[in-house]
């Protein structure tokens, strides 16, 4: 019987009630498809052997703290990542807060007194380009050494490639910026998504075009500009909508700062959501300016025909995403 999923934020509160356990550690930005294998094959060996299917992860990015000026937008929260690490078998995450002084802990001080004596790691898990340490000076080779002296298993797992594509959390991120989410989709194993609070916006486009869903998303990545096919989320009660978003500076209407702009394909019903989770599904067109509203509403009423016609495909292949 699985345990119930436990989410630890230190190493104290870990400490002896961590393990024994079967541990992959990184920062899993986005739990992509490479990810993914690693997870299930933890999952895996931890029901072969009794123990804890486990997961390390950081907050902040590492990045955020030894080279700030290279620290990417997020593709996840640490939230979203333990939500998607628990789908794949893991039962049980510490998020590490990642400090200057951790960084400086030497290959062997990391597995030492981190995987062996605070988390009781019998099994590691990585991907073969895994780095660790000071200045990651330790890679799968010296955690296999360590682990022979620390009595712990190492597997380092291959990369993973789809459609000829090495999968990679940096790979995602620069599908996202130009728009290509479809093909991040393949990456992810799941569509790209944005959560966060609705927000209100100007009121513009209930009184002249549709009536829209604006949505906040912070500090995390947000696709390049434009109009995608989504599909819109009440994280609060899971009802779902098929929709059309907006992400841009409504130029049309004498720009802005950015925005993400939702127009649901379905009504919307009772209550209003307090926050949305948006998917993209795939990019429509550029966003541009109109002559006036009343091209923008017919413009956006043919999206609206176009994402109705990918829906009615995806209804027909059991709803997976069309890419």
């Amino acid at each position: 019987m699985a345990r119930p999923f436990r989410i630890y934020r230190s190493l104290e509160e870990a400490s002896g009630a961590f393990g024994p356990c079967v541990l992959t550690i990184g920062n899993f930005d986005g739990v992509h498809a490479g990810h993914r294998r690693i997870l299930r094959r933890v999952a895996e060996l931890a029901r072969e052997r009794g123990w804890i299917p486990s997961a390390l992860t950081f907050d902040p990015h590492p990045a955020l703290i030894v080279a700030p000026e290279r620290a990417p937008r997020l593709l996840t929260t640490p939230e979203e990542r333990c939500e998607l690490m628990r789908e794949e078998g893991i039962e049980q995450v510490l998020i590490l807060p990642f400090t200057r002084e951790l960084s400086r802990r030497s290959p062997e001080e990391f597995a030492r007194g981190i995987l062996r004596e605070r988390l009781d790691a019998r099994a590691v898990l990585v991907g073969e380009n895994f780095r660790f340490g000071y200045q990651h000076a330790g890679d799968t080779r010296r955690l296999e050494e360590l682990g022979r002296q620390l009595g712990f298993r190492t597997e380092a797992l291959p990369a993973v490639t789809v459609r000829g594509r090495l999968v990679s959390s940096s790979e995602i991120r620069r599908l996202v910026r130009i728009g290509a989410v479809s093909v991040a989709c393949r990456l992810l194993e799941r569509p790209y998504r944005l959560e966060g609070e609705v927000v209100a916006g100007r009121g513009v486009g209930s009184r002249q075009t549709v009536p829209t869903l604006n949505l906040a998303p912070g500090e995390r990545l947000t696709p390049a500009v434009g109009v995608y096919v989504t599909r819109t989320t009440d994280p609060a009660d899971g009802r779902r909508w098929p929709s059309v978003t907006n992400v841009g500076h409504r130029p049309t209407f004498g720009g802005g700062e950015l925005t993400v702009e939702t127009f649901l394909l379905a009504p919307l019903g009772e209550p209003a959501p307090r926050a949305l989770r948006v998917e993209f599904l795939r990019r429509l067109r550029e966003e541009r300016a109109f002559p006036d509203a009343a091209a923008l509403r017919e413009q956006i009423q043919r999206d609206a025909r176009r994402a109705a016609t990918l829906f009615r495909r995806l209804a027909r292949w059991g709803g997976r995403p069309a890419v």
